[in-house]
């Protein structure tokens, strides 16, 4: 196997809690399922793994490369990511202990092409994701095994696989998800921290382990 079990393992743990924290991606798939009901919800859904998919393809062209020339860049990549994890981690604690409410309001309804649309071009234009894809996922390569591209790839996969299931299930449930939310705002907030603090044990983790 071109991936190492343990960071896959890691990978998809974290990934798969990272992906269930209504984040921005969440938020725009609930809004559209709210307003354009099941099909506009997973259609969004669509429109933003497609995005990522994108991301994840660059982001493995560029470093695979970048890593084949300049093998120190390797770990130069690695400790700026873990570092923006942790930043990420610390920035989801106290927006959550601030208590921000990002939940879109019910309101009118939303075609399923323009609900692809937007969830490609609202993602695939986001410097924040771009950035997120690039610090993420090479904290779970290791260039020892070779075939870094492939690693990449399946990695990629995983992700844009959880989108689907997790994203895709709120959009296709985004009513009484949204209903739920509303009314436990206490929980989110628990969420934010526990996901927030998972991001930062993560990328203090990653940064001091060599492979």
């Amino acid at each position: 196997m071109p991936i190492d079990p343990q960071l896959l393992a890691l990978f998809t743990v974290t990934t798969a809690i990272a992906m269930i924290t209504p984040g921005p991606d969440m938020v725009f798939v609930l809004g559209c399922g709210m307003r354009g009901g099941p099909r506009a919800g997973l259609l969004a859904t669509a429109g933003v793994a497609t995005s990522e998919a994108v991301h994840v393809a660059v982001a493995a062209a560029g470093l695979a490369a970048l890593f084949a020339a300049v093998p120190v860049a390797f770990t130069v990549v690695r400790v700026a990511g873990a570092a923006y994890l942790v930043y990420l981690g610390v920035q989801m604690i106290r927006n959550a202990r601030r208590g921000r409410d990002e939940l879109p309001p019910a309101g009118a309804g939303m075609s399923g092409r323009r609900a692809f649309l937007n969830g490609l071009l609202t993602n695939l234009l986001n410097p924040k994701m771009v950035t997120f894809t690039i610090a993420f996922l090479p904290q779970f390569v290791d260039p020892a095994l070779g075939q870094v591209w492939l690693q990449f790839a399946i990695l990629g996969a995983i992700m844009i696989a959880l989108e689907f299931v997790v994203d895709g299930t709120v959009g296709v449930l985004a009513g009484r998800i949204g209903a739920w939310l509303r009314r436990r705002a206490a929980a989110r907030r628990r969420i934010d921290i526990t996901t927030g603090s998972l991001f930062i044990g993560l990328g203090v983790r990653l940064a001091v382990t060599d492979r």
